[in-house]
């Protein structure tokens, strides 16, 4: 083949790959999102049952609220914090060649971290860790550039590179190298889709309760660092979920892009609210309908009074409002209540008895009615037994046990939130 053939062929096999990259990101791409107690995670325990299951999410919640509201009242910066447990797994490729790896996502964190070698101290991972000297696409961001400039919890080593601190209750979880890198993500479609450039924190000395395959955090909050903004026109700052049930074998699902479009019979639409440059997420739940009953949030309604969030698991309510949302749960099921053995779970039910009916619930958003199936408030705790996942709190959560079948798309551009019913099976 002539030099000439081989340039020719050569251009024609990049620009080919250039339009099909340029198709998949114009027309959105979907990634599979595994729950870490399906069948199918990498983290899934085989000798626990689902009721150890339940109280398992029950701790990780508790901890999960306990560090939102640390951070919510402290007014921290949410660049380089990350809660300590997840929920949901992610794989994508780190590199050139790529490298396989797991993260947990979090709406509520502006960083994308893995561990990394050489490692000081790293918890067990049972894939490979990530050596960024094997890779060609990697390089350290120096402290003068803006990224590292614009971080909070950085320093300079000894060569002038930035180092992060990613912390966890004021407490270190991460400490490396922020960088900039090639991240691959494999489609649902088997198309690959590749974003060169990414901010993300190679950690060299990492805690917290991490293990298995998960090699750290995949943040989605709404900052700088975060992948929906890095992303950033690619995908039009665009992207929504559908969780399925974490005892169902189906994927959830997150798309990004056009494919995050969320639109059509039943999508209703509420306003994100900015706090303090943190990246949560707040919404403005203005009450709740249980059957006829309306329980306000108080007159007037504080904006951004709610934070939607991906790794809490059951849904928490101010005490005042929570007492009069179980008052009213309980007035219309008006029956015989069973006792939890710990009385972690407040409200609990033998669905066995005859009379059992549960209520119809509404969550009203500013702009958006959204109604909570039986499944999404209520969850089994033994063999007909089921409990009200919703408990009291010094703050306002929308766990993702909430969020399920139902499609929820963030628009970043607007600052919108949208909610459409969906069966998330399929």
């Amino acid at each position: 083949m002539s030099a000439r053939s081989f340039f020719t062929l050569l251009f024609f096999t990049l620009f080919s790959l250039f339009i099909s990259l340029s198709r998949a990101l114009n027309n959105g791409f979907t990634v599979e999102l595994i729950h870490r107690d399906s069948s199918k995670s990498p983290l899934y325990q085989p000798t626990q049952n689902k009721y150890q299951r339940v109280a398992n999410a029950m701790r990780r919640s508790i901890d999960r609220v306990n560090y939102i509201y640390y951070y919510s009242i402290t007014n921290t910066s949410q660049k380089t914090v990350t809660s300590s447990v997840g929920e949901y797994l992610m794989s994508y490729s780190i590199g050139t060649p790529p490298s396989k790896v797991y993260g947990f996502i979090d709406t509520g964190s502006d960083l994308l971290w893995l561990q990394c070698e050489p490692c000081e101290q790293c918890y067990p991972q049972t894939t490979p860790i990530f050596d960024p000297s094997l890779s060609s696409s990697y390089r350290h961001i120096p402290c003068f550039d803006y990224t590292c400039v614009s971080t909070t919890d950085t320093s300079c080593d000894v060569l002038g590179f930035c180092e992060y601190t990613a912390k966890h209750f004021g407490r270190s979880v991460s400490q490396g190298y922020l960088g900039v890198e090639t991240l691959t993500l494999d489609s649902t479609t088997g198309n690959s889709v590749s974003f060169p450039n990414i901010v993300v924190g190679c950690g060299y000395r990492n805690m917290g309760t991490f293990h298995g395959q998960s090699s750290g955090i995949v943040g989605l909050g709404n900052g700088q660092h975060s992948l929906t903004t890095q992303f950033g026109s690619s995908i039009g700052r665009k992207f929504s979920y559908c969780l399925v049930s974490s005892f169902s074998n189906s994927t959830n699902k997150l798309n990004f892009g056009d494919a995050a479009v969320v639109s059509g019979n039943g999508a209703m639409t509420t306003p994100i609210v900015k706090k303090n440059g943190q990246s949560f997420y707040y919404l403005t739940l203005e009450a709740f309908s249980v059957e006829d009953k309306l329980i306000e949030f108080g007159q007037p309604t504080n904006d951004g009074n709610i934070i939607i969030d991906s790794d809490t698991t059951y849904t928490f309510l101010p005490n005042d409002v929570y007492n009069r949302f179980e008052s009213a749960v309980a007035e219309y099921i008006n029956i015989e209540r069973v006792n939890y053995p710990n009385g972690t779970f407040k409200l609990c039910y033998d669905i066995t008895y005859e009379g059992f009916k549960d209520p119809l619930i509404i969550a009203h958003f500013k702009g958006a009615d959204i109604r909570l199936d039986s499944n999404s408030i209520f969850t089994a705790i033994g063999e007909g037994i089921i409990c009200l996942g919703v408990f009291p709190y010094q703050m306002a959560i929308l766990g993702n046990m909430a969020q399920q079948n139902l499609l929820v798309g963030y628009n970043l551009v607007q600052n919108t939130v949208t909610f459409m019913p969906t069966d998330c099976t399929k």
